[in-house]
C-alpha cells in the first residue's frame, strides 16, 4: 500500500479544501440542467434503458453497451475526447480463453491545455454485470450509476464551454493555476465482478489493467504530471446506488473526507431547498460532521478504486456499507430502480461536479414554468 508523507497529504488537503466556488442557491434552482425527460426510462430512456441489459466482459451485451457510450458522447458531447483501453486475461470460468476487457475514456480540459498539464476531476462506475446467475442486469450494480454520470456531465458540458471561453478572452498568467488547467473525465471500467469467487485475481480486471498502464504511461518532460495516473486529482467512484432503500454511504477515506464533506453538504441543501424528488428523507452521506482524526474503514470495501489507491489516488468512494437487498441477486433489474432516487444521485453529482470546477456563473438560466412562484425567479 503506498504511503504518503504526511506534508504531501497536508498540501493537497489544504490545495482541494480552497479550490472550491459554492454554486449559488440561484443555480442549484434555475440553472443546472435536470435529466430529460424520459432520459433514464427503463423501457426506452435514451441513456439508461441501454444499459439494462446482460453485459459479461467479452460478449455481444458488453459490446452493444460500450458502442452505446461511444455514440453518447460523440452526439451529446462532441467536444470530448473518447479513448478505450483494452486488456485479456484469463478467467476462473473460461479455461485457457483469453477474455477481453475494454475501458470506456472520456475526457475534457480546458484548450489551451497541453497533454500532462491538465489535472482531472474523474468520474467512475463499472459496466459490466455479472457472469451469474445467467440473465442478471445489475441495475444498481453498475448501470444506473453509469447513467447518472452521463447525464450529470452532459449537464455541466455547456458551463464548462462558456467558462473556458471567457478565461480566453480575458486572458490569463502563463503561470497557470489549478482553475486554469483542470478537467473532468469519466470512466467506464470493464471486469468490476468476479467471474467465480472474489479473490486479488478475479476481480476487477479492466481497474487493474488501467491503473497498472496509466501508472507507467510517462507524459513528456517538464509536464505538470510525472504519468497518467498522477493527473487524476480525485477518483470519484459511484457503485450500487439507485435502489429506493434507505442505504447511508459512510465517509470511507481520511485523506478524501474534505471531499466527503462537500458532497455531503450539497446533499443537505438540496434537501433543503426542495430540490430531490425521492421519497427518502434519510441523509444519504451522514459522515458530515465526522473528525479527520476519526475511524475511516478504506481497507474494508473491495471495488475498482483499489489499484488506484494502492497507486497513491485520491478516491471518493460513493457505496453503502449495507448493501441493496437485490445485490448480484436476480431482481436487480430495471423495476428494482427508483428513478426519483436515480434522479437525485445525477443531480447531486452534477453539482458536485460544478462546484469542483468552479462552474458559477456560468450557466444559462432554464425556461421558467408558467406556475413558477415568485421566490422561485
Amino acid at each position: 500500500m503506498f504511503t504518503w508523507h504526511f506534508a504531501a497529504v497536508l498540501a493537497l488537503l489544504l490545495l482541494q479544501t480552497c479550490a472550491y466556488a459554492p454554486l449559488s442557491d440561484n443555480t442549484l434552482k434555475q440553472r443546472i440542467p435536470r435529466p430529460e425527460t424520459n432520459d433514464f426510462d427503463i423501457h426506452n430512456g435514451p441513456i439508461l434503458a441501454p444499459i439494462l441489459i446482460p453485459r459479461v466482459p467479452g460478449t455481444p451485451g458488453s459490446t452493444k453497451v460500450l458502442n452505446h457510450f461511444v455514440q453518447f458522447f460523440q452526439n451529446e458531447l462532441p467536444n470530448w475526447t473518447i479513448s478505450l483501453q483494452n486488456s485479456t486475461s484469463k478467467t476462473p470460468t473460461h479455461g485457457n480463453q483469453d477474455v477481453p476487457f475494454h475501458n470506456f475514456i472520456a475526457t475534457r480540459h480546458p484548450p489551451w491545455v497541453t497533454s500532462g498539464n491538465a489535472g482531472y476531476l474523474t468520474l467512475v462506475a463499472h459496466y459490466d454485470s455479472k457472469y451469474t446467475p445467467e440473465g442478471f442486469i445489475g441495475a444498481t450494480d453498475s448501470a444506473a450509476p453509469c447513467a447518472m454520470i452521463m447525464s450529470a456531465v452532459r449537464s455541466i458540458d455547456n458551463a464548462l464551454t462558456q467558462k473556458w471561453a471567457a478565461m480566453e478572452a480575458q486572458g490569463f498568467d502563463l503561470d497557470f493555476d489549478d482553475e486554469q488547467t483542470r478537467g473532468i473525465q469519466v470512466l467506464f471500467l470493464d471486469g468490476e465482478e468476479a467471474f467465480q469467487s472474489w479473490t486479488a485475481t478475479d476481480s476487477i480486471y479492466g481497474a487493474r489493467s488501467l491503473a497498472e498502464e496509466w501508472d507507467t504511461t510517462m507524459y513528456p518532460a517538464m509536464s505538470t504530471h510525472k504519468t497518467m495516473l498522477n493527473s487524476i486529482e480525485l477518483f470519484v467512484l459511484l457503485d450500487l446506488l439507485g435502489s429506493g432503500e434507505d442505504l447511508p454511504i459512510p465517509s470511507w477515506m481520511q485523506n478524501t473526507h474534505w471531499s466527503y464533506q462537500h458532497m455531503a453538504e450539497m446533499e443537505q441543501r438540496l434537501r433543503k431547498l426542495g430540490l430531490f424528488k425521492s421519497s427518502q428523507k434519510q441523509t444519504w452521506l451522514p459522515d458530515k460532521d465526522k473528525k479527520n482524526d476519526g475511524m475511516f474503514q478504506q481497507n474494508i470495501m473491495q471495488d475498482d478504486h483499489i489499484p488506484f489507491v494502492a497507486r497513491g489516488v485520491p478516491t471518493l468512494h460513493l457505496i453503502p456499507s449495507r448493501f441493496p437487498r437485490q445485490w448480484h441477486q436476480i431482481g436487480d433489474n430495471a423495476e428494482y430502480l427508483d428513478i426519483p432516487t436515480v434522479e437525485d444521485w445525477t443531480l447531486l453529482t452534477a453539482a458536485f461536479a460544478a462546484e469542483y470546477l468552479e462552474l458559477e456563473g456560468y450557466f444559462d438560466p432554464r425556461p421558467q414554468a408558467a406556475h413558477a412562484s415568485r421566490d422561485e425567479l
